[in-house]
């Protein structure tokens, strides 16, 4: 999506793009500040050469995934995704921030879901939950610099209810 691109863009990052396939010593080759894990089509799980390559990336430089780029940070730490029965699709999704108790109006295209029991006793804070059913909308690892979240936040249907997520990316490759 072009709009994630002119959103980093837009906070003055110098992006480059690889495809799926790349690993993770030709991105790190580039010495890159921050990794972002971008959305994509169908069941994570799938893609284990994905999964694999973010394995071998988590730690080693600040990391921002939305979509499927959440499911597949999920399964890269050792989770699990599970189909949902009719998936969450369109605008208008509420979604709470446990940080700030704000709620988020989200764009969302997406069919599997990160299941929070399989993280449980994982280093992570689960951040943002879907207050239609209760799903994992977002999550953020305590000891290295990943975070993610279920949504599109470069969608901007609140309109700038997920600006902040860019910003806190950011902040993390300063940092």
């Amino acid at each position: 999506k072009f709009n994630i691109l002119r959103k980093l863009e837009d906070e003055g990052c110098q992006i480059m793009v690889f495809p799926a396939h790349a690993c993770a010593e030709e991105i790190m080759a580039c010495d890159p500040d921050g990794i972002f894990l971008s959305n994509g089509p169908g069941d994570p799980a799938a893609v284990h050469y994905v999964i694999d390559t973010v394995r071998n990336l988590l730690g080693k430089r600040p990391m921002f995934g939305i979509c499927l780029g959440h499911q597949i940070m999920g399964l890269a730490l050792g989770g699990r995704t599970f189909k949902l029965k009719f998936g969450h699709r369109g605008v208008n999704q509420p979604v709470k921030d446990l940080t700030t108790g704000k709620v988020e109006i989200t764009s969302q295209n997406h069919g599997f879901c990160v299941d929070p029991e399989s993280m449980k006793n994982m280093p992570l804070r689960m951040t943002h939950f879907n207050l239609n059913d209760n799903t994992l909308e977002g999550m953020e690892h305590l000891e290295i610099p990943a975070f993610s979240v279920q949504y599109h936040p470069e969608a901007s249907p609140g309109p700038h209810d997920a600006s902040y997520l860019f910003k806190r990316f950011i902040e993390r490759m300063e940092g």
